[in-house]
């Protein structure tokens, strides 16, 4: 009797081992991921801002190119009136 107590109880913590080291490795390999994919994530996000950014330098074009063309408008018709 006392012989299978200590087999039940070297065979539990062989498992119990064998838990812990593999649970230790997908923890880690999880860590690891994660850290990845937030680098991805940070690369993703700085391409969102660079093409919001070079977005915002074209609207700041057109609305230059409205403003002249509005301004150039104007001066047109003081002309008229003045004529």
């Amino acid at each position: 009797m006392l012989n299978i107590i200590i087999v039940s109880i070297v065979f539990g913590s062989i498992i119990a081992l064998a838990a812990l080291i593999c649970g230790t490795i997908l923890i880690i390999i999880k860590a690891r991921s994660r850290h990845s994919s937030s680098s991805a994530g940070d690369r993703e996000e700085a391409e969102i801002i660079q093409e919001i950014y070079k977005g915002l330098d074209r609207l700041e074009e057109r609305v230059e190119a409205l403003e002249t063309i509005l301004a150039d408008n104007a001066r047109g018709k003081r002309n008229d009136e003045q004529i």
